[in-house]
């Protein structure tokens, strides 16, 4: 495989289609940079609502964001992967079930950007919950409202 970047062999790797297919519905793949505390509670978040996760360290989380075609302006610590879409960021286990029934025309993930207080996982005792909303993305980047939490 000479003559190909190493972002490009990763990104190949991420994509394999077979990875993919192999896993069952509520198998969650979740990519973390190795220091990254929340993203272990968004993990645990997930695994309480009934999803099987795997967890991988990625030293690159840009390529990973960039493989599933996460947005800049909605990208967050961790991005997670079920049954082919792209989840970024802490978002609540209750919308990727909804997700995952509905299965929205167009949406290749969901999204929480950044890392709001009381969001899965970044939850503070004593702190007051931040409002925020959960963004579904399409292919070409574009955002929507797909829930509002903390309002």
């Amino acid at each position: 495989m000479t003559g190909y970047t190493r972002r490009q062999m990763v990104a190949a790797l991420v994509l394999l289609p077979g990875v993919a297919s192999a896993q069952t519905a509520d198998a969650v793949k979740v990519y973390k940079d190795p220091t990254c505390g929340c993203c272990e509670q968004w993990v645990e978040h997930l695994r309480k609502a009934g999803f099987t996760v795997s967890v991988s360290n990625a030293a690159d989380m840009t390529v990973v964001k960039d493989s599933y075609r996460v947005p800049a302006q909605a990208r967050s610590c961790h991005t997670g992967v079920v049954a082919g879409y792209a989840l970024e960021g802490h978002v609540p286990a209750a919308d990727v079930q909804r997700l995952l029934k509905t299965r929205p025309a167009g949406v290749i993930g969901l999204a929480v950007a950044g890392m709001p207080i009381g969001s899965p996982g970044m939850e503070v005792a004593g702190a007051r919950e931040q409002p925020y909303d959960v963004l579904a993305f399409d292919k070409s980047g574009k955002t929507t409202v797909y829930s509002r939490h903390g309002r």
